[in-house]
């Protein structure tokens, strides 16, 4: 008889598999958008390196602003450096983005000054070192700056361009390869023949959420539910991929053949058959010569959730990013009571309200894990835990931000 385990229990053992050495590329800055760094940045100098005027106005010192006018010297446009001195009783004209002249050590902004030829007279006073920027304000020397795991970011890219860094060593990215399998589902495009069939979107939306997490994929879409179709398909999807999901054909039906092939016909180690969790008790999990197999339900509310709870974290870890799911606390609007020993996710609308996440069920349906439209809109995950309470009106309680997914 086939054991069953619960949901902690399968993370454990997939957090467990020795997975293959991350391999790293070098790509060009903008490139490398979307990808994994694969070791800390760290600065090489100041920024600034020196003294800088952070807005346009005049370069005193601090404790001249007592002085009845001050007489301005010269002129500090940016990317120059003048070689006067401010001394008690100068001041120079200093624009945006210039180095603090020698000797001045606070900038008194334009619209605080009266200009009388070729003096001022401060009409508002600033604080000592007002609008200077001081060395290492952006960042220090020898600061790691970018930890390794990051994904690269519009900030990201800013910041390696300020290093005067042109290449990045990146992670390479995994490859997915995803398929359904079923003699009554069609492709896109496909034209029924008879009522029995049905539109496949399992390969397509798994597909999305792999993309969406930065892997590489492989779609190779439907495949007959025939053993020999089946091993064909899994046969290549290991030969060119470092995950292959399918969805369909792992439960307890005379026509559920993908959980016989990997375990006979391809003689993969079986990690898990089967968890406490709901939808998607019947998931599979195996390895195959440092290959991963995920196998999910057919059903399409079923098949995502599970994938989202067991295919993201592997691509996460196979990027060697930092990466995890987005699981919050939430409070809740109703009752909803135990209605049995599983881990269960179920589809809520969630809104960030007075500091905190809220979710409620207004318009979720109720049936089958079929209903894939109970993700759209601001969806999210409850997560009421198998040996959980019966959770009450106002309590607090788990959830996963499905439109915070990366």
């Amino acid at each position: 008889m086939r054991q069953f385990i619960n949901y902690d229990k399968s993370l454990e053992i997939l957090n467990n598999i020795k997975l293959p050495q991350i391999t790293t590329e070098k790509e060009f800055l903008i490139n490398a958008i979307g990808k994994v760094i694969a070791s800390d940045i760290i600065a090489d100098h100041n920024s600034p390196e020196f003294p800088t005027s952070g807005m346009d106005g005049y370069a005193i010192k601090h404790e001249d602003q007592t002085l009845k006018t001050i007489k301005i010297i010269d002129k500090n446009p940016a990317g120059t450096v003048v070689e006067s001195k401010v001394e008690n009783g100068v001041c120079i004209k200093t624009f945006t983005g210039s180095l603090m002249p020698q000797g001045s050590d606070t900038l008194i902004p334009i619209e605080n000054v009266e200009v009388n030829g070729d003096e001022i007279t401060i009409i508002k006073e600033v604080p000592f070192g007002f609008a200077t920027r001081a060395i290492g304000e952006n960042y220090a020397k020898d600061e790691v700056l970018i930890k390794k795991g990051t994904v690269v970011g519009f900030a990201e890219v800013g910041v390696l361009a300020s290093l005067n860094i042109a290449q990045i060593p990146v992670v390479v990215n995994p490859t997915v390869a995803i398929a359904s399998t079923g003699s009554e589902i069609l492709d896109l495009g496909e034209t029924q023949t008879n009522a029995s069939q049905i539109r496949s979107s399992n390969h397509l939306t798994i597909e999305a959420l792999c993309k969406k997490a930065g892997a590489s994929t492989l779609q190779l879409g439907i495949v007959k539910d025939d053993i020999d179709s089946i091993t064909n398909m899994l046969k290549t999807a290991l030969s060119k991929s470092n995950i292959v999901v399918t969805t369909g054909g792992v439960s307890v039906g005379d026509y559920d053949f993908v959980q016989d092939v990997i375990k006979d016909k391809l003689q993969a180690e079986v990690l898990f058959h089967g968890v406490t969790i709901k939808p998607g008790m019947h998931l599979l999990a195996a390895v195959k010569d440092g290959k991963t197999i995920i196998a999910l339900p057919g059903f399409a509310y079923s098949s995502t959730v599970c994938a989202i709870l067991y295919v993201l974290p592997l691509i996460y870890k196979l990027r060697g990013s930092n990466e995890k799911l987005p699981i919050v606390k939430a409070r809740i609007n109703e009752n909803f009571p135990r209605r049995m020993p599983k881990t269960v996710f179920t589809a809520c609308n969630v809104e960030y309200t007075n500091g905190e996440y809220t979710i409620n069920f207004d318009g979720k349906k109720k049936g089958t894990s079929a209903i894939l439209t109970n993700m759209l809109e601001s969806p999210a995950l409850l997560i009421q835990r198998e040996d959980s309470e019966d959770i009450k009106k106002g309590d607090l309680v788990d959830i996963l931000l499905l439109n915070e997914l990366k």
